[in-house]
């Protein structure tokens, strides 16, 4: 298993990676946690997608999709202030250059076994995906909305949230919006055994991302 990053630039040659990807969130978002979504066909996509994200994939032997996020400039347009800007206290939020928003996240459950501290395996490989693939453009920070289930497996995996106000009802879950640091240290920690990527290393943020 191995993790994988897709940008815009090769979304012709891995359409079926995101097209399982899409069936992965309608799975997950729609299906299992009944979120109000914008499930169609068995898949799952938003406005969001069409901002030409970097989407953070595991996949398997088999080229099987388990875990997925996409990534967004936090100084543009996010989930968070778009979506969610009930969950933010004032003047809480202060989004920069080298922050990105990380929305959509989620793995395949039925396929995972546990690992180190008795977390999922491909939970702690995407984590650790999304560390080193911030690392590798020059990101110190990620932004997030999640519940309060996943902020307590991040602080698990050794990846402390920092909210940026209390947790609120969306729907039927508890949700909260945070700030996660990103260094080598914690990617160290995250990571798993056996942990396999195919990420470039720049030496510095390229332009298109942080644009």
């Amino acid at each position: 298993m191995m993790v994988i990053a897709i940008e815009k630039r090769s979304w012709s040659d891995t359409r079926r990676f995101l097209d399982q990807m899409y069936g992965l969130r309608a799975k997950v978002f729609d299906e299992r946690l009944g979120w109000q979504v914008a499930a169609r066909d068995g898949r799952e996509r938003d406005t969001f997608d069409d901002l030409d994200p970097v989407y953070i994939l595991a996949v398997t032997a088999k080229n099987e999709v388990v875990g997925c996020a996409r990534l967004l400039p936090a100084m543009g347009q996010t989930m968070l202030l778009s979506v969610f800007p009930q969950l933010v206290s004032e003047q809480a939020f202060h989004p920069h250059a080298r922050m990105i928003e990380s929305s959509r996240f989620c793995v395949d459950t039925t396929t995972q076994r546990k690992g180190r501290g008795g977390l999922h395996h491909v939970t702690r490989l995407m984590f650790a995906g999304i560390l080193e693939w911030c690392l590798s453009r020059g990101y110190t920070e990620v932004v997030t909305v999640t519940d309060i289930a996943v902020e307590r497996i991040l602080g698990l995996a050794g990846w402390s949230l920092h909210r940026l106000g209390p947790p609120q009802m969306v729907g039927q879950t508890t949700a909260l919006a945070g700030v996660l640091s990103v260094d080598a240290g914690i990617f160290q920690q995250v990571r798993p055994v056996g942990y396999v990527s195919t990420f470039d290393r720049p030496a510095a943020p390229t332009s298109s991302v942080l644009s």
